[in-house]
């Protein structure tokens, strides 16, 4: 490929007639000129096929599609798939209906996944566009997405949350089919009905497919700038459906964490976890029932230190000793423990990275940071 241009948008859309405009406008606004838009209308109810119709005769650039049988919901992720499958060039953006893409956001990661063969994938910073009184929350996950910018970053990060902004990523067509796309996690059109439920625990898609690339060994890059405003409209999947809870948060991340643990720890399935707090530990639920041992819980709070939940003793941080790696002839494993930072403040978690890394370890050798 040459220069920085030969980009398909992939865009999957329902019923997003009022926020559908703002999102194409900014599209056709970009630097990079040379790109087209596959939009897939996932069975709208709303005018949202009659807005992307009238795009499609003022620009040439933008290809309508509608899911099979018009007027029925197949899902976001089958959407999605459907407009990968139909694109045409060597490099594949995402975009989502309710955001807006900034005017150099084609450009710049074009001009990355250009420069750097290594990088399969490339997100960039991203504006929050809520109200970060009100939505405090969503606004510190913005920030800490943000502070995410080198591939060792991003890929230490994974087990948190979500290292990316889904629509703002742009990735090397060859990846989908290697790894595949979207799973769809609550519908299939291959059972005895289309659209019947499959009995799959609902689980978020587009953070299920990162993992797997991940673990797949794709490098994930971001570039410097912002590139996307990410809004938080009240409609927004994440804040409405069962599968962007926390609780299915925690499914789709105890099944990778766990195999990457029994790669990387040589005591699997026995840790130590810093955080002790109710909250921290219904986290690793699914992560127990899969077999996860924890032998001790580190913390802070002087009233959990010296007891014990469910037997498990709760240790000072002064009680992690340095990191010692493993010694292949012995086989009772490394004298250190595998430490999971099982915090959800960022502030707690970067203390808990840097009292770690004084003793010598890093997240990824000999500890990981979750959420």
């Amino acid at each position: 490929m040459s220069g920085i241009s030969n980009v398909s948008v992939c865009l999957p859309c329902r019923n997003a007639a009022t926020t559908l405009p703002a999102a194409l406008d900014s599209l056709l606004a970009q630097t990079l000129t040379d790109f087209e838009i596959i939009a897939v209308d996932d069975g709208s109810t709303d005018l949202t096929w009659n807005v992307l119709c009238a795009y499609a005769r003022r620009d040439a650039r933008l290809r309508p599609l509608r899911q099979p049988e018009a007027g029925r919901h197949y899902g976001v992720a089958l959407a999605w798939n459907a407009a990968c499958a139909a694109s045409r060039a060597p490099y594949i953006a995402r975009m989502d209906a309710d955001d807006l893409s900034l005017p150099r956001r084609l450009e710049l990661q074009a001009a990355l996944l250009d420069a750097d063969p290594a990088l399969g994938l490339v997100s960039g910073r991203v504006r929050f566009g809520g109200c970060r009184k009100t939505r405090a929350g969503y606004a510190a996950h913005v920030d800490w997405l943000n502070s995410l910018t080198t591939p060792e970053d991003i890929s230490a990060g994974r087990f948190v949350d979500s290292p990316i902004c889904n629509p703002s990523v742009m990735f090397r067509r060859g990846l989908v089919d290697r790894f595949g796309g979207a799973r769809p996690n609550t519908l299939t059109t291959n059972g005895p009905a289309a659209g019947q439920a499959v009995g799959v625990a609902p689980f978020p898609e587009d953070y299920e497919q990162w993992l797997r690339w991940l673990e797949g060994g794709v490098r994930m890059g971001k570039v410097a700038e912002e590139v996307l405003v990410w809004n938080d409209p009240p409609t927004r999947l994440t804040r409405t459906a069962d599968e962007y809870s926390v609780e299915a948060f925690a499914r789709v991340k105890a099944q990778y964490l766990w195999r990457w643990l029994a790669r990387r720890n040589p005591k699997h399935p026995r840790v130590w976890v810093w955080g002790a707090g109710r909250v921290s530990r219904q986290k690793l639920a699914p992560l127990i029932d899969m077999g996860l041992v924890i032998e001790s819980y580190i913390d802070i709070d002087a009233n959990k230190i010296g007891q014990s939940v469910h037997g498990v003793p709760v240790l000072p941080r002064t009680a992690v000793p340095p990191y010692s790696p493993s010694d292949p002839s012995d086989a009772s494993g490394p004298a250190t423990p595998f430490i999971l930072a099982n915090v959800a403040s960022r502030g707690a978690r970067g203390e808990i990275t840097a009292w770690l890394e004084s003793l010598g370890y890093q997240m990824g050798v000999g500890a990981v940071a979750v959420g």
